[in-house]
């Protein structure tokens, strides 16, 4: 009985992602600023009353990676680290470890715009103090992760049109991230768009470096 309340528990849980994850990427993607007010705002509910309404932040990011992986597999391209055998890309031999790779890396740039914002607040860099802001952060760089993956995916397709598309979709996350991200750094740190703007390349640019070394690691 215990183990099938668990598989209860375990298929509610599953196929309720089929419903709240379009519902938190539609919130995600059109109203991002209100999305990170809201998760601040729960910060002081008990667990269990957090994420209602909305997907929690890092199991919204690995779904939004999952998808852009199977895009890619599902367009027949194969992961470039999954066929590479030298080095330590020789640990990822499958999609599932692709995937945990991906999210790694994607989860960079939530972790160094937290700890960066965490910095300029003036409060003391620790564990506590990092969590909160990095699941906000999660947010908006779940919809970078999934536009980056499929434009990334799209633009090597053999369609005639998908490269411009999928480059389109690339250029449109980075910029999004920028502006939403900026629009939260002023809101939350009470300074100027332009101040806010360069808080917030620091640390895209700390998560560009980041995954450029995992990316020399793995494809070496």
């Amino acid at each position: 009985m215990k183990w099938l309340n668990s598989l209860d528990e375990l298929l509610y849980e599953v196929m309720s992602w089929l419903l709240f994850f379009p519902l938190t990427l539609w919130r995600a993607a059109f109203r991002p600023i209100g999305v990170m007010e809201e998760i601040n705002r729960e910060a002081v509910l008990p667990d269990d009353q957090r994420y209602q309404a909305v997907l929690s932040p890092p199991l919204f990011l690995a779904l939004a990676l999952l998808i852009g992986h199977s895009v890619a597999t599902a367009l027949g391209q194969t992961d470039a680290i999954i066929a590479n055998r030298d080095g330590l890309a020789d640990l990822v031999d499958d999609n599932a470890s692709a995937l945990v790779l991906r999210v790694i890396v994607f989860a960079s740039f939530p972790l160094f715009l937290a700890s960066r914002l965490v910095r300029r607040l003036g409060t003391k860099l620790n564990r506590n103090s990092l969590q909160q802001p990095f699941y906000e952060q999660c947010y908006p760089a779940a919809v970078f992760a999934l536009g980056i993956s499929v434009g990334t995916s799209l633009s090597q397709d053999h369609h005639p049109i998908a490269p411009i598309i999928g480059s389109c979709m690339v250029t449109i996350s980075i910029v999004n991230l920028w502006i939403v991200e900026t629009r939260w750094f002023a809101r939350v740190l009470n300074i100027g768009y332009l101040r806010a703007a360069g808080n917030v390349l620091i640390g895209l640019l700390e998560g560009a470096v980041f995954v450029l070394a995992v990316g020399f690691l793995f494809t070496r």
